[in-house]
């Protein structure tokens, strides 16, 4: 009886985390470059005294190498700023704490102070660091990541290029997803530098998540939740019954 419950109880508290990281694909579904995470499951069995008998069910965390590879699909804003990236191609950002980590967002902006920025808000990554771009009429990202514009109150044949943009070739065995969403190589590994055509200009990609799927896979774990809360509840029911046979036959 014990053992029905213990299966059940840490049966459920995986699913209720199974539950979080796919409301967090959900939720992204529209989140340009959005690699989603994946649900998976393992058994473990539980060390320490007595007897090897109970195994806990045990979710895969969601984070560092957990999660789906595949390429979103490519849209097309015709807006200057915006990138899609080859598939084993990553631009190189600024991450909070100011290391180089790997995005595959490519809906750039300008601050305020003519810094180039993802939509999140990362400092875009040349190869003297964050890019600055002057105050201009005209900006234009080649396929090899040149930046190229035309200087205020200047015609268009003064456009010259002024930074390149960082960009590493990576598998997704070399990456690590960090809880900010971002990548970054893992421990000993050092990424090139990606060559030839490695983004499209006027072109994003979008979220890899499937919206479909993940709302049938939220209806399976609300009712797999519920399975195994009934398992617990008819275990402890069971239990009061044998206890009470118990005791009627000690009279």
């Amino acid at each position: 009886m014990d053992r029905a419950i213990y299966v059940a109880m840490t049966g459920a508290i995986q699913t209720v985390k199974a539950q979080t990281a796919n409301s967090h694909n959900i939720a992204n579904a529209h989140t340009i470059g959005f690699r989603a995470e994946l649900l998976n499951n393992q058994q473990r069995e539980v060390v320490g005294a007595g007897l090897p008998s109970r195994v806990n069910a045990l979710a895969v965390e969601p984070g560092a190498r957990n999660w789906d590879d595949s390429m979103g699909a490519y849209e097309a804003t015709g807006r200057d700023l915006d990138v899609a990236l080859r598939e084993d191609a990553w631009l190189a950002v600024q991450a909070p704490d100011g290391s180089e980590a790997y995005t595959k967002a490519g809906d750039l902006r300008l601050d305020a102070n003519g810094l180039l920025r993802t939509a999140a808000g990362h400092f875009v990554l040349g190869d003297g660091g964050p890019i600055a771009i002057p105050p201009n009429t005209q900006i234009s990202i080649g396929g090899d990541g040149t930046v190229s514009m035309v200087p205020q109150g200047s015609g268009p044949e003064t456009m010259a290029s002024i930074a390149r943009i960082r960009t590493v070739s990576a598998t997704s065995e070399q990456l690590d997803r960090g809880l900010d969403g971002l990548m970054r190589a893992r421990e000993g590994v050092e990424l090139p530098a990606a060559s030839g055509t490695v983004m499209y200009s006027g072109t994003l990609e979008t979220s890899n998540a499937n919206l479909p799927e993940a709302m049938v896979n939220m209806i399976s774990l609300a009712r797999q939740f519920e399975m195994q809360v009934k398992v617990m509840r008819t275990a402890e029911e069971n239990e009061r019954a044998s206890a009470s046979l118990l005791r009627v036959s000690g009279q």
